[in-house]
């Protein structure tokens, strides 16, 4: 095939994947019941009037199932780290020592899960049509190349035929991740 399609099959591959990558990203700050540190991901503190990830002001790791330990860089921001914690609408509470903060993570109840189920399958299709506009930025792509005589009427449909199986793979790659997903979400 011709270097335009190659060009067009490349951007539209880029184009899913970044989706695909974006959806995997959101999917690890979705409780399944074990702590996780991207679970403070969003998190943002109020730091010296500035706000500032929380990942930029403390380590965060998870040394228990049900535990996230976070060490301040700034021992000064503690109650700033705290407050931000409480104030986020992940329902933690927090324990310090006055050198580390302790999050316990709690139990989900299944009314909670089934909450995160349904979050999981809301994003699965922002991001299933994230991939359909890649199609559809390709599917232009290849129509203008044909109509300007840059490609044949068969290499066109030939480019048509492999978008469509490209979407295909990245659609199935999305409902796996959905699917493993929900699995961890409702495993109690």
């Amino acid at each position: 095939m011709s270097e335009e399609l190659d060009l067009v099959f490349e951007e539209c591959r880029g184009g899913m994947q970044k989706t695909l990558e974006g959806f995997a990203k959101e999917l690890t700050r979705i409780r399944t019941g074990r702590a996780n540190p991207a679970l403070l991901e969003g998190v943002h503190v109020d730091y010296y009037g500035t706000s500032t990830p929380l990942r930029s002001l403390a380590t965060i790791s998870a040394p228990e199932p049900r535990l996230l330990v976070l060490q301040p860089f700034d021992p000064g921001c503690i109650s700033d780290i705290e407050r931000a914690i409480l104030k986020s609408d992940l329902g933690f509470t927090t324990v310090s020592d006055g050198k580390i903060v302790r999050v316990p993570i709690p139990d989900l109840t299944m009314e909670r899960r089934k909450e995160y189920v349904k979050t999981v399958k809301r994003l699965s299709e922002e991001h299933k049509v994230g991939v359909r506009g890649a199609r559809r930025d390709a599917m232009t792509l290849l129509k203008e190349l044909k109509d300007a005589s840059d490609i044949s009427e068969d290499d066109a449909r030939r480019g048509q035929t492999r978008v469509q199986e490209l979407t295909d793979e990245f659609i199935e790659k999305i409902d796996k991740a959905t699917a493993t997903k929900e699995k961890e979400i409702l495993t109690v």
